[in-house]
């Protein structure tokens, strides 16, 4: 396994992935998804600079640095008590019009997390390590996503037809 390119396809994702949450904040309709995609663009971002970390670290013939990934971690995206307040006003706001880039939101999220899980699957030592630490990021996310959806989708089929 080629550590070096496992890194180089992951900031390429994650770079990707930042640019999704940061366009699509723009095109929400309702004030809280939008916060939540910046929230996670800039999550993205933290993502993005330690791979950077880890593939300096690699060029360099140096260990990499799991340690800053925790400090990352303990930084962290939302607490528990943050995340159920978000569902509830977002879903007490219209967004019908936001539920598809909401499922899409949770469906990259998740398919990151898998390609990380099996990367650190085929990985040893602290890449490993940097590895599923990056697929437990991407489960947080995706299931704060997924939580946004099915709430909204939940409310959304109690409408009357039209809204």
């Amino acid at each position: 396994m080629d550590i070096h390119k496992i890194y180089d396809y992951a900031l390429m994702r994650e770079q990707a992935s930042k640019r999704f949450f940061e366009e699509n904040a723009k095109r929400l309709n309702q004030a809280m998804a939008v916060e939540a995609f910046q929230q996670l663009a800039g999550e993205e971002q933290k993502h993005i600079e330690f791979i950077q970390e880890q593939l300096a670290a690699l060029k360099t013939g140096t260990r990499g640095n799991p340690e800053y990934g925790i400090t990352l971690e303990q930084q962290g995206f939302y607490s528990q008590r943050v995340q159920v307040e978000l569902i509830d006003q977002m879903v007490a706001e219209a967004m019908v019009a936001d539920l598809p880039v909401l499922r899409m939101a949770f469906l990259i999220e998740g398919d990151f997390a898998e390609f990380y899980e099996a990367s650190s699957r085929a990985a040893d030592g602290e890449a490993r390590q940097v590895l599923a630490m990056l697929a437990e990021w991407e489960r947080t996310h995706e299931r704060l996503f997924k939580q946004f959806y099915e709430r909204a989708m939940q409310e959304y089929s109690k409408m009357p037809w039209g809204g």
